[in-house]
């Protein structure tokens, strides 16, 4: 007997939980044929579903009920629907913010306001509620009242730091911009290793001048009166450097220096981001200051050396006189006396190696230095690398193409599927190309296409284009040996030499299919030389006369690119992007170009 009463009773409950799981398959079925109702426009449909889900278990399909009932505009029924919830649960805030949800549709706006108030003036002083209520607010995109009852729980904790995480996503979420800079304001003086996020907050959602003119007010009037408050004064600096005041943003860190009496690193790294942008004559200075702390500092010899690269960017990426590149040839010479010729001074080698070849042409001398350098014991491997792959330049364009190719092959071996080993590879196939070896160029090439760099993927793409175009008729290429020492000469910055070079190839064959190369080789040597004026037309005959020849895209972008950075016509910049994207859409260029225009355009970031 009792064992038939347990197997009854367990039949029962079986068929209970059969019976429960058929009504939610069936309950679950019919909520999927309602989200289609109203994907597909039939939100009456849906309606009709949902209103007898509803009340088979309200609760549950409370939400998908009222708001296909808001879609339709039945007011009075959705009202009707919340107010028996809210009797039930009257503790329940989310029913509260969903009736206001209900009164703002219907444009009744003090009522859902008067319910929302009611909430922020019973708030009770428990962390967890207020935030559970602000997250319901935020849940049903009321982001005004999700602040407000922050705000308001701050008063009730008397705790002015609660919330700060909660408030700044808000404000940043809702680009609040007085309200963010303020909340930062106040939360970074005791969290000051969060100043990269505000910045990278601010820099989201400002939009221009007036924008950090605010936070440059605010940081100013709080300077004043915590003048020890060191995470205002670097926010300070990084303001000025976003708004290119770079004396200003100089000034603001070499007082913090001054006071602080450190070592310099923060002058050293402002002064590093200052050459990034240009500013020359401000790292200039920002070296001078850390030089005269004194040799015993140990970024003494960092900021000499450092010092000199600044004035040869500022010479060098500037009209120059043959006395400013002797002058710094001095420089470098007096920095490798004072310090001698090791480890910590082989980059200034390396450099003014450079400077000798490409800019005094003094071959033999940068030669000598090169070969110094890669003997100096214990270099970091990557910068032998360097200095051996710049050595074999220098061999090249000084008539030593086999010491040149002998040193390229030795950086390849040595450093196997790495860049390095790809940028020897291309040097090595540039040689062949330089000196007429088209053949074997072509083979090291047709590897190279596959290259992780994608910029020399794309530029040994381009070169094995070069040298098919300009050999299928002519199996010797006549031509492209010479345009390619004409493209030597441009290399070592030769551009007379060159320019004379290019001019004979039509002379010497006149039907050669080379003109677009040589109109892009003469506009190179003109941008080498600053003249954008006069490479402007150039590019626009390529872009005009060649618009599916190789160099087509190249022009187009190095167009934009002129007209953004060098002549300051960012209209004109916008256009020439544009025709990348609209022409070019398999371009290298497709990405940087998109970017550019709608940077242009003044699209606003991601936030």
């Amino acid at each position: 007997m009792i064992i038939f009463e347990l197997m009854r009773g367990l039949f029962s409950s079986i068929i209970i939980v059969i019976a429960m799981s058929s009504r939610l398959f069936a309950q679950d079925n019919e909520l999927q044929l309602a989200k289609q109702y109203n994907t597909n426009g039939e939100p009456q449909k849906a309606l009709e579903i949902y209103q007898k889900l509803y009340k088979q278990d309200n609760e549950a399909y409370y939400s998908y009920y009222i708001n296909t009932l808001l879609s339709l505009k039945k007011f009075d029924d959705a009202e009707s629907a919340t107010k028996k919830l809210i009797r039930k649960h009257p503790q329940a805030h989310e029913y509260q913010i969903l009736l206001g949800t209900v009164y703002t549709q219907q444009g009744n706006l003090n009522k859902a306001d008067a319910i929302y108030d009611g909430l922020i003036q019973n708030l009770p002083a428990d962390r967890n509620e207020i935030a559970m209520l602000a997250g319901q607010f935020y849940q049903s995109a009321n982001l005004e009242y999700a602040i407000k009852i922050f705000l308001q729980g701050r008063k009730v904790l008397n705790n002015n730091d609660a919330f700060t995480y909660e408030l700044l996503n808000l404000y940043r979420f809702k680009r609040d911009k007085a309200a963010l800079t303020k909340e930062y304001l106040n939360f970074l003086p005791s969290n000051p290793d969060f100043i990269t996020q505000a910045e990278n907050a601010f820099a989201n959602v400002y939009e221009g001048d007036a924008d950090y003119n605010m936070l440059k007010g605010a940081l100013l009037r709080r300077i004043q009166k915590d003048p020890q408050q060191i995470v205002y004064t670097n926010l300070l600096t990084w303001q000025y450097m976003q708004q290119k005041e770079f004396d200003l943003a100089l000034n603001q860190e070499l007082a913090m220096s001054r006071r602080q009496n450190d070592d310099g690193n923060s002058i050293y790294e402002l002064c590093r981001t200052l050459t990034t942008n240009e500013a020359y004559d401000a790292a200039i200075r920002g070296y001078e200051y850390i030089i005269s702390k004194g040799k015993t500092l140990p970024l003494y010899i960092p900021a000499k050396i450092e010092l000199i690269n600044t004035k040869n960017l500022k010479i060098t990426s500037g009209k120059y006189l043959p006395a400013d590149l002797l002058g710094l040839e001095q420089d470098y010479t007096d920095l490798l006396t004072e310090f001698g010729r090791n480890t910590n001074t082989v980059f200034a080698m390396q450099k003014l190696a450079q400077l000798q070849a490409f800019k005094l042409h003094k071959f033999n001398d940068a030669q000598k230095l090169l070969e110094d350098a890669v003997n100096v014991p214990n270099i970091r491997p990557e910068l032998l690398a360097s200095c051996k792959l710049d050595l074999g330049d220098v061999y090249l364009i000084n008539n030593q193409p086999w010491e040149a190719t002998l040193l390229y092959s030795q950086v390849e071996k040595d450093f196997p599927n790495t860049d390095i080993n790809q940028d020897a590879k291309f040097r090595n196939a540039k040689l062949a190309y330089y000196t007429g070896d088209f053949t074997w160029a072509k083979g090291q090439l047709d590897v190279l296409k596959a290259a992780t760099s994608q910029l020399i993927a794309n530029d040994a793409l381009n070169l094995q284009l070069l040298i098919d175009d300009n050999t299928a008729g002519d199996s010797t290429g006549g031509a492209l040996k010479i345009y390619a020492r004409a493209d030597l000469h441009i290399f070592a910055e030769q551009p007379d030499k060159a320019v004379i070079t290019l001019d004979s190839i039509d002379k010497k064959f006149p039907n050669n299919s080379l003109s677009d190369d040589i109109l892009m080789s003469k506009s190179r040597i003109l941008i080498q030389q600053k003249n954008y004026t006069n490479a402007v037309p150039l590019l626009k005959k390529i872009a005009d006369e060649h618009p599916n020849d190789l160099w087509a895209d190249d022009a187009v972008f190095m167009l934009g690119d002129i007209y953004e950075n060098r002549l300051a016509d960012k209209a004109s910049a916008q256009v020439w992007y544009q025709k990348i994207i609209t022409n070019y859409p398999g371009s290298l260029w497709i990405n940087e170009a998109r970017k550019r225009f709608r940077t242009l355009r003044g699209d606003k970031p991601d936030s």
